[in-house]
């Protein structure tokens, strides 16, 4: 028997579900007043799409896609990012031909990349992304930004900071690519062999590298912002403006150039202060080229993608998650066999109502009833059987004060619904 999800996946198990609808449907809240629809588009694309829209020389592309063939000899990739899938949907959907801007949001989507499993970072994970497409001014990355600041601070989360950087154009990059290359150029043979290979295909790859000596190489390698463009230029120090007039604390950091190809100008992060160092807790930025690289018309677009697992860990790691609900509001406790049917049927009318309820489904004893009552930790038991049942009627015990109330039984699925919606 196999026993164990594969490495890299985690189950999501009963105990935990309600803290996924907790962020769920705040994601979906804030969604909605952003003026954001859902989007879904499937777990796999033909491989192309991730080679032309998140790009080759990316560690994405290059280590961490799973690819496999399909029956028809198909090249078909389980979606390693959230955008490109996006993108192909906007334009297959025709949502170009709509009212522009079309701002879309996906929610709890999985997302699959063979990489070193760590705390926050799984083999299979899921995210919370937002797409917006057709607008071009710095108001589309702000806008984004405040979601995002307004998400995490609404969970309890504090310490949060906007890294942001402008990498430019197709106008300015080519030459921003020449003076890297040239403070590069003397070092190379001491960095990885993946930024020697990034040196001559796309050198601006070589700032993400994460490792220590070429991190320590690119240190003072130099600075995109004093190669950008007038317009580039313009658009980021618009963008700063906004973020300052939102009251969004934010540091421009020419390190930030993100993992994706397909980024232009504004890239971004959420930082969150842990100790001495920063977490990243989430990133986007604009990729104005992108909807015509994959065939459509010339669309301005921007987005972010944040991961459900990263959050909830960080949440559970401030002890800022909030108690688990109850199982049920009310058990029905059938006193002996012979009532047994009579309390079935009466939680199916209680359910009816819009009540929770459980009834015992296992032969428990009635004591035992009472201690799984315990632990759904419902508020109410109804005691069906007995005299009461003889006279018609079932008796409702409160757990908190042991206060025992006595209704008539064609009456009382509607009276205790009335009460527990009041106290709702």
């Amino acid at each position: 028997m196999l026993t164990q999800a594969p490495r890299g996946t985690r189950d999501m198990l009963p105990q935990d579900a309600y803290l996924w609808h907790m962020l769920e449907a705040k994601m979906r809240e804030l969604a909605a007043l952003w003026g954001y629809r859902e989007i879904r588009t499937p777990i796999f694309e033909h491989t192309e799409l991730f080679l032309r829209g998140v790009g080759g020389t990316t560690d994405i592309v290059t280590k961490e896609m799973y690819t496999f063939k399909d029956k028809g000899d198909r090249s078909i990739t389980l979606r390693p990012e959230g955008t490109a899938g996006a993108v192909r949907a906007f334009l297959e959907g025709r949502l170009y031909a709509e009212p522009l801007p079309s701002k879309v949001y996906y929610l709890a989507a999985p997302i699959f990349r063979y990489e070193n499993p760590q705390a926050g970072r799984l083999r299979e994970h899921h995210q919370f992304g937002m797409e917006c497409f057709g607008g071009k001014e710095p108001t589309v990355e702000a806008e984004l930004i405040n979601l995002l600041m307004t998400l995490l601070s609404s969970l309890g989360l504090t310490g949060l900071t906007v890294h942001i950087n402008s990498i430019g154009c197709k106008c300015c990059r080519p030459r921003y690519g020449e003076a890297l290359r040239a403070y590069l150029g003397d070092r190379l043979n001491d960095m990885c062999e993946d930024c020697r290979t990034r040196f001559d295909k796309n050198p601006l790859r070589i700032l993400d590298c994460k490792q220590e000596k070429c991190k320590a190489i690119v240190k003072d390698a130099p600075s995109i912002l004093d190669s950008l463009c007038d317009d580039c230029k313009a658009h980021f120090e618009k963008l700063q403006g906004l973020l300052t007039a939102q009251g969004i604390p934010f540091a421009v950091d020419p390190t930030i150039v993100r993992g994706l190809d397909y980024y232009t100008r504004t890239v971004f992060e959420v930082i969150m202060q842990t100790g001495r160092e920063g977490l990243a807790l989430c990133g986007g930025g604009r990729y104005d080229n992108l909807v015509e690289e994959l065939g459509g018309p010339e669309t301005p677009a921007a987005g972010f993608g944040l991961g459900l697992e990263r959050i909830l860990l960080e949440l559970r790691n401030r002890n800022l998650t909030p108690p688990a609900p109850a199982a049920a509001d009310v058990y029905v406790a059938n006193i002996g066999a012979e009532s047994l049917t009579d309390a079935f049927v009466f939680t199916q009318k209680l359910r009816a109502q819009g009540v929770r309820s459980e009834s015992d489904l296992c032969g428990r004893s009635l004591k035992a009833q009472f201690k799984y009552a315990d632990k759904l930790g419902v508020k109410y038991i109804v005691l069906v059987g007995g005299e009461e049942l003889e006279r018609g009627t079932v008796k409702l015990r409160d757990l908190s004060t042991r206060e025992e109330t006595e209704y008539p039984l064609s009456e009382a699925p509607a009276l205790i619904a009335g009460l527990i919606g009041k106290e709702a």
